[in-house]
């Protein structure tokens, strides 16, 4: 009989419906175990003793998860057994205020043009990191407003590091990176993917509504590669800016960014306000099939000379050069993976999404269109977080099913695409059509225009990530 410990990575998670499961040090997702399993490894504590040639005790010796105790080794706070008496999130976006240094025209948080004021206190955010610790949660996205903005925002940060938690992005205008912030966020063991807003070449100003802010963001794109993090530009595209595409990415792409999100710069309450009409000179809204119809001449482009930095364009089309494959992003299910259980968003399902006001939302993108709509699915500060993740409003709205939205929406049911789009993006849906279970045209639009097609035939020879068939 011999004494094991977890290994410092292992941490231990139950939660309703997944009791047996758990984490690996800085990935996002739990893992689940059979029960047997789970209570071997929750037996590998340093002093209980355990067989030394058990089936279970040779796997996980093998498997790197466990190793024979020394003498006074003790688990950490994080790897304890923990069992939480909410469903299942492993991961938060959490904006820790809404007041910004911009101004920016699209401002997705925004229900008017009225600049945002909320804001998480220290003591408040404290408050919120324990019980998101207690939940479970693992995984942290920081954004706004600006983040680092925030008087406090590396407080908070170390706040979420000793509680075992990690932050897997920080979502920035890249003004206030400097070296003394990325030598701090180092100290502190934060090493995210930090994504910097950037709306092309001379245009990044005008969306930002700020002078300055094309300047501030390459800066802040090479001092973050010369220090060693990931980064990826988050790029809006509308009338305005869309000839500049392949020259900005070009030109990240030299810099060294990781990946370019470019993101069709949709119909939130601010941008209507700010953008005007596409079918009238000057509007700067762009429509989805000229959308898809630029994106796939841009990728063309793309892929006719050497690159690193992957491309994720919005709903359409995800380019990884240096394996020489790509994913069509509306192809949510490939053959034979759809059920009826699947959540109508995987990724609202994975992450609740915390405004500045405390507000949830199922996306942080639609929190205008909510606040528009008076639609108010909880507050964290007024009621808790766990009670929240226990039921509900918002816990069922994330967990609405794509079976609901079949028995609600005939069209959807009825169209041989749904099995692969399940119904597309609900963001979309609600902002176009005013229906949370209503039909998302872009993905109507896309399917029935044959883009899946256009797109596997341009990118003939690569590895397709997300294949269909196709009648």
């Amino acid at each position: 009989m011999s004494c094991y410990i977890l290994n410092p990575s292992i941490a231990l998670r139950s939660w309703r419906l997944v009791p047996y499961a758990y984490y690996i040090n800085g990935v996002r997702d739990a893992k689940g175990l059979k029960k047997d399993e789970f209570e071997f490894l929750s037996k590998c504590d340093g002093e209980t003793e355990l067989e030394e040639n058990s089936p279970l005790t040779r796997k996980f010796l093998d498997m790197g998860f466990v190793r024979e105790a020394k003498e006074g080794d003790t688990l950490s706070e994080w790897q304890k057994p923990l069992a939480c008496d909410n469903r299942y999130f492993p991961a938060m976006e959490y904006a820790i205020t809404g007041k910004c240094n911009y101004n920016c025209l699209h401002c997705f948080n925004a229900a008017d043009n009225e600049p945002l004021m909320s804001e998480w206190t220290l003591d408040e955010a404290k408050k919120m990191l324990e019980q998101a610790q207690k939940c479970g949660l693992n995984a942290i996205t920081i954004t706004g407003g600006e983040p680092m903005l925030h008087k406090y925002f590396f407080e908070i940060i170390e706040e979420i590091y000793k509680r075992g938690m990690y932050i897997g992005e920080i979502n920035t205008n890249g003004y206030f990176i400097d070296q003394a912030a990325l030598d701090r966020l180092k100290a502190i063991g934060c090493c995210p993917i930090i994504k910097i807003s950037f709306d092309g070449i001379g245009h990044h100003d005008w969306l930002r509504n700020r002078e300055g802010a094309e300047e501030n963001a390459i800066s802040a794109f090479r001092l973050c590669k010369e220090n060693g993090f990931d980064v990826w530009a988050q790029t809006n595209v509308h009338m305005r800016n869309i000839d500049t595409m392949l020259t900005t990415a070009k030109m990240l792409d030299e810099m060294g960014v990781d990946e370019m999100r470019i993101i069709r710069t949709s119909e939130s309450p601010r941008w209507k306000e700010n953008a005007g009409d596409a079918r009238n000179p000057g509007g700067a809204c762009l429509g989805i099939d000229e959308y898809y119809d630029r994106m796939f001449k841009f990728a063309a482009e793309y892929i006719k000379e050497p690159h690193k930095m992957d491309i994720d364009i919005w709903q359409f089309l995800m380019i990884f050069p240096s394996n020489r494959a790509f994913r069509v992003r509306p192809v949510e299910c490939g053959e034979g993976e759809y059920r009826d259980s699947l959540p109508v968003c995987r990724g609202t399902r994975g992450k609740i999404a915390v405004a500045a006001n405390g507000n949830v939302y199922p996306c942080l993108q639609l929190s205008g269109f909510y606040d528009a709509h008076g639609e108010f699915l909880g507050n964290i500060k007024k009621d808790g977080l766990q009670p929240l993740l226990q039921s509900g409003k918002y816990l069922g709205e994330v967990c609405t099913t794509v079976k609901t939205l079949a028995e609600n929406n005939f069209k959807c049911a009825d169209c041989k695409y749904f099995r692969y789009c399940v119904g597309g993006c609900r963001a979309l849906a609600y902002a176009l059509t005013n229906d949370k279970l209503g039909c998302d045209p872009a993905k109507c639009a896309f399917f029935k225009k044959d883009w899946y097609k256009r797109i596997t035939a341009l990118f003939d020879g690569w590895d397709n990530l997300a294949p269909m068939w196709i009648e």
